[in-house]
């Protein structure tokens, strides 16, 4: 008997999808505060109890390392959880505005309120949080939600499917696995709000998709993330923590991990020198044989970073590592000195283990470099200098910063995250999170009494005298204006 065929998930699909969606989110059931807590506490369970499940899937993805796999992806989602469990009838709760003398006697508040149904479409990366905590901020805002993983890390893909149905609410909660055309066909529909994170040329698929209904969009992409390296640093701990944010954060492929590093031609031997044994000290001898570092995604994606390394301009600049493996997609931590700047690995971002560096005659020089490119994702500074960190806050555009490390700014939740310019709009993390999902509704409250006849025709010059004053402001003109007074 021959297998059934799988059913094409179309745009009559995905319509019915959002339909389905829609008319559960109008009973109301996805607003109540019981509801969000008690997916809230699913998802946490779920994280609990397939953790083993969730580390194997992203090594199937990644060989994602176990330890790196629980503290980027596992401890990220608990710990989101916890926090909007901890939070949420705060964030719930409408708060107070001010008003004006033009509306007194009144009260004002802004009321967060659900979108309705939304759309997040997720990569592959870090596949199983940047699936789940945008997912969260969905549910804590009250909203129907879709995820559509990615279909590049097809293990995790599989498992958020089994997973979200197993423990979450299906009649508002759902997962779409596929490629392009589910994509598209999921893209087709009116949503009330897409998250998109992954790479600048789909963002802008994604708007353009979304202009055609008017849904805003949160757009998480990426760039060149510079580190600029300073001569007066702890040349040891920034070593480290370079290798943190480029060679740990999944092996170089993270939107935050350090795509580039400018420091002055003086320093950089012995930067070099300091990262050599640093890597060393990490991943042993031979990298390519460690089990504490990520594998390249898949064969694509090898050849396109085995297409930066070859490339005539950049070949011969290797001064650390270089070796790769195709079959097992492998390319250990590579290191190149003074790059031309026309070249591939400095136009595009890296997304894996291939690090330029970049030297100058005067550490200031780094700021215009950086402003020559498009607005990154995050860029760092090293150093001891007062000065030069006010300096890099005040002059560099950027998502996000950290001065003297790298990548942690992205686990305190009370810092938004995103981008800005070509690496994103809209941020999340925290209550960011549930702001990004809900609508800031204004809301005047008035009673019957107070109502002056001053605000109808006909305008005497009495009353314009009045409304004038009011509208000026002023206690003194408004008590002249009552008295028949004027300072004109």
């Amino acid at each position: 008997m021959m297998e059934e065929k799988k059913k094409t998930f179309d745009a009559s699909e995905a319509a019915l999808l959002v339909k389905e969606l829609n008319e559960s989110f109008r009973t109301g059931k996805t607003k109540s505060y019981e509801w969000r807590v008690s997916q809230l506490k699913s998802i946490e369970k779920m994280v609990v109890e397939r953790e083993k499940d969730i580390c194997e899937a992203l090594y199937k993805d990644l060989s994602k390392p176990e330890f790196e796999a629980f503290v980027s992806e596992i401890a990220m989602v608990k710990s989101s959880c916890k926090e909007a469990l901890k939070e949420l009838k705060h964030w719930m709760k409408p708060e107070k505005a001010k008003t004006s003398m033009e509306t007194y006697p009144s009260s004002a508040e802004i009321v967060s309120e659900p979108l309705g149904a939304v759309l997040v479409i997720s990569t592959w990366n870090y596949p199983f949080s940047l699936s789940v905590k945008p997912v969260i901020g969905a549910i804590t805002a009250g909203n129907a939600t879709v995820l559509k993983p990615s279909e590049i890390a097809p293990a995790t893909s599989s498992l958020l499917s089994k997973l979200f149905e197993e423990y979450l609410d299906r009649s508002a909660v759902r997962v779409v696995e596929g490629d392009v055309p589910e994509t598209t066909a999921l893209l087709e529909q009116k949503w009330d709000k897409i998250f998109y994170t992954g790479s600048p040329r789909v963002g802008r698929i994604i708007m353009t998709a979304a202009a055609k209904h008017l849904t805003p969009v949160v757009l998480e992409l990426g760039g060149k993330c510079p580190a600029v390296i300073d001569s007066d640093v702890d040349l040891q701990v920034t070593a480290r923590r370079i290798i943190a944010g480029k060679w740990q954060a999944n092996n170089g492929q993270a939107c935050i991990s350090v795509d580039y590093i400018i420091t002055t031609k003086d320093f950089a031997p012995k930067l070099i020198d300091a990262l050599r044994k640093g890597i060393e000290e990490c991943f042993g001898t031979d990298p390519m044989e460690s089990k504490d570092i990520s594998r390249i995604v898949s064969s694509n994606h090898f050849s396109r970073l085995q297409s930066l390394m070859d490339e005539y301009k950049v070949y011969n600049k290797i001064v650390v590592g270089g070796q790769r493996n195709q079959k097992e997609l492998k390319i250990a931590p590579t290191i190149f000195l003074d790059v031309p700047g026309d070249s591939q690995l400095m136009q595009e971002e890296i997304f894996g283990p291939l690090l330029p560096i970049i030297t100058v005659e005067n550490v200031k020089d780094s700021i215009d470099l950086i402003n020559s490119k498009p607005k990154p994702l995050a860029a760092y500074l090293f150093t001891n200098n007062d000065k030069l960190k006010n300096y890099f806050v005040q002059s560099v555009s950027s998502g996000g910063m950290a001065i003297n490390d790298t990548v942690l700014h992205v686990t305190v939740s009370s810092l938004p995250f995103g981008g800005v310019g070509e690496s994103g709009m809209g941020s999340y993390h925290g209550k960011f999170s549930f702001d990004a999902f809900s609508h800031k509704k204004a809301v005047l409250y008035r009673s019957f009494s107070g109502d002056s006849s001053v605000r109808y025709p006909p305008y005497t010059p009495e009353k314009q005298k009045l409304i004038k004053a009011v509208m000026n402001g002023g206690i003194f003109n408004i008590i002249l204006a009552l008295m028949g007074w004027s300072r004109d």
